[in-house]
C-alpha cells in the first residue's frame, strides 16, 4: 500500500465534485475537498495520517520532487504560504508553538515524490521527548498491513478543511 497525506484518486468524489477539482501531490491525487488555502503557486491540505493534530501540509502548486527543483518565486510562495498555514493553525488549535519540517529527498524521509513543509502545532508534552517528533514523521504515513493505523476519513479531513479555510476568507 502507498502511503497517506492525500486522497486516493481511487476514493469515491464529493458529490459536488467535478473530475478537474483535483491536484496533483507527487505520484497521488488531492481532492480539492482537502485544500484550506491556494495562493498564486503552493497549496495547503490536511493531512490524511497527521503526527499530532492539526498536522498539515504546504506544497507547490506545480510538481517538483526536491526543493532545489523548485524556481525562486516558487521558493518564496510556498514558504510565504507556510507562514500564513502556521498563523492559523496555531490560533485554530491553541498551539504555542510549530515544527515545521522538509524531508527533501528520500533518504531524508520523504515518501512523496513532491515538495511538501510539514506544519505541526506543538504543546509541551505531546511527546516525552521534544525530537520525538522527527523520529514519528519518518514513519508516520508507512503503512504495515491494512490493520494497522487506518487512514482519516475523507468526512473527516474535509471537516477539517472546511475550519481551516475559515482563516483565509
Amino acid at each position: 500500500m502507498s502511503n497517506g497525506s492525500f486522497v486516493w484518486e481511487d476514493q469515491p468524489r464529493h458529490p459536488h465534485q467535478s473530475a478537474m477539482a483535483t491536484l496533483r501531490f507527487g505520484q497521488h491525487v488531492v481532492s480539492a475537498t482537502v485544500v484550506f488555502l491556494r495562493s498564486e503557486l503552493s497549496f495547503a491540505i490536511v493531512n490524511r495520517k497527521p503526527v499530532l493534530p492539526g498536522h498539515v501540509l504546504v506544497c507547490p502548486l506545480r510538481p517538483a520532487e526536491r526543493l532545489c527543483d523548485l524556481r525562486p518565486d516558487e521558493v518564496s510562495d510556498l514558504f510565504v504560504t507556510a507562514q500564513r498555514v502556521a498563523g492559523a493553525i496555531g490560533k485554530h488549535y491553541g498551539a504555542p508553538s510549530l515544527t515545521l519540517a522538509v524531508q527533501d529527498g528520500p533518504e531524508a524521509g520523504q515518501t512523496v515524490q513532491h515538495v511538501h513543509v510539514h506544519l505541526l502545532p506543538r504543546h509541551a508534552g505531546d511527546f516525552s521527548r521534544n525530537d520525538d517528533v522527527y523520529t514519528e514523521l519518518q514513519h508516520h504515513d508507512r503503512v504495515e498491513s491494512e490493520e494497522e493505523a487506518p487512514f482519516r476519513s475523507l468526512p473527516d479531513m474535509e471537516r477539517e478543511a472546511a475550519e481551516l479555510r475559515t482563516y483565509f476568507t
